[in-house]
């Protein structure tokens, strides 16, 4: 599973782009998802895309056990890290 992150141009943000949409595919075939996307939103026209795998694997701070999380999950939220185990 992917999830792709759409970036367009904006120079009336600081970062000079903002998210346009964060969307999930089921599919496992990155190369597939690529080519969509290159079609549909062309870098010329201030796009930009990043592919992330949706799951990742991590283990747990405090018990070392290994379990399943999605790549975007905030530091605080995250068993993995020890800001989560000190609140």
């Amino acid at each position: 599973m992917y999830t792709v992150e759409l970036y367009k141009a904006d120079r009336r943000v600081k970062s000079g782009e903002r998210l346009v949409k964060k969307v999930d595919h089921s599919t496992c075939d990155r190369l597939a998802i690529y080519s969509v996307y290159a079609d549909q939103y062309p870098a010329g026209k201030g796009y930009r895309y990043e592919i992330h795998e949706t799951m990742v694997t991590r283990s747990s701070a405090m018990t070392g056990k290994e379990y399943e999380e999605r790549y975007d999950t905030p530091r605080s939220c995250s068993p993995s890290s020890e800001l989560y185990w000190s609140m």
